[in-house]
């Protein structure tokens, strides 16, 4: 009887998956690690951004917008007190960006850690947790 063998059996098909498994365990996390590393240099980079175009606001203004008036006084003029002085017909900036994780970021003036403070609240989606990226710690995520 000279059979010849066609394919593969179902023990070398699960010995093959067993593998491609274990080389994928010990690889996807470094993917994945690198994908939130990335996710967090655009939330610090965005709000570089952002405090860039507070700060042309201000010295067009001699003041920043209130945390009531939020980042959007950046894109479109404020219009309850105080009103700016001078406010360029384009804005500061042509549209507020969202942080990685789809969430807004935040302004408060004046800041508690600074004159502002502009931050993403992070991956967690929690505000005032040890993962926001603000304009206060952002030398650490750069």
């Amino acid at each position: 009887m000279n059979r010849k063998q066609q394919g593969f059996t179902i023990l070398e098909i699960m010995v093959v998956l067993v593998i491609i498994g274990i080389l994928a365990g010990m690889i996807a996390p470094n993917f994945l690690d690198k994908g939130e590393e990335a996710r967090i240099k655009k939330a610090a980079t965005d709000i570089v951004s952002l405090e860039q175009a507070m700060d042309m606001y201000k010295l067009e203004n001699h003041r920043y917008p209130t945390t009531e008036q939020t980042l959007s006084a950046l894109v479109e003029e404020p219009t309850f007190e105080p009103i700016p002085k001078k406010y360029p017909e384009n804005g500061y900036i042509k549209r507020l960006p969202k942080d990685p994780w789809d969430n807004d970021y935040i302004l408060v003036s004046p800041g508690e850690n600074g004159k502002i403070d502009i931050f993403s609240v992070g991956p967690d989606g929690e505000a005032d947790t040890e993962d926001d990226i603000g304009n206060w710690n952002i030398d650490e995520f750069l």
